[in-house]
């Protein structure tokens, strides 16, 4: 029934779901550029229309009592964001526990411009050795899916590839997109 309330929702809004989901058992989801609390929004949409279990990261703050229990149900891991060396490794250690397990993460981590993208989205996907998922919202084009996957090899060939996908991908607020760069060393 969720389902079909999901299709239902992308249909009446005049949206498409685009792309498959790859034949895996493990793999970090990246979603860019993320300018708005829409995009959480269609996340959850576009992932029950697929009908693919997808966690994701949401503040620690947010899990209060009742919607923390609606946000576990939707698949949200609670995260302290004070610490982000201590996240990425329970997240390589949860990828090294679970059997099956997909998480979305915005590389931007925050609404907002950003002239670099967090590194935590590859050095989970590295650490636990399970490819990159490019996912997305264009609301130019009114089209939210799965792109390519990418297996981690060489950071700058693979950001190359990630910009590449990105770059006519067009978010809800244009001017908060910031470049696909990682911070220098």
């Amino acid at each position: 029934m969720l389902r079909s309330l999901a299709r239902l929702i992308v249909r009446v809004a005049g949206w498409r779901v685009v792309g498959e989901v790859p034949s895996l058992h493990k793999a970090v989801f990246i979603a860019a550029s993320h300018t708005s609390n829409w995009d959480g929004f269609w996340l959850l949409v576009g992932k029950t229309v697929l009908n693919v279990k997808v966690s994701f990261l949401a503040k620690h703050t947010l899990f209060w009592w009742p919607l923390g229990i609606v946000l576990s149900a939707m698949g949200a891991i609670p995260v302290d964001r004070g610490n982000s060396r201590s996240t990425v490794a329970q997240l390589v250690a949860a990828f090294a526990r679970e059997d099956r397990l997909f998480l979305a993460l915005a590389p931007e981590g925050t609404r907002k411009w950003q002239r670099y993208w967090k590194t935590g989205f590859y050095r989970i996907a590295t650490e636990a050795r399970v490819p990159v998922v490019l996912a997305f919202i264009d609301y130019k084009t009114r089209e939210m899916g799965i792109g390519i996957t990418l297996h981690p090899q060489d950071l700058q060939k693979d950001l190359a590839q990630i910009r590449d996908f990105y770059r006519g991908i067009t978010p809800r607020h244009p001017e908060l997109k910031g470049p696909v760069e990682f911070p220098p060393d």
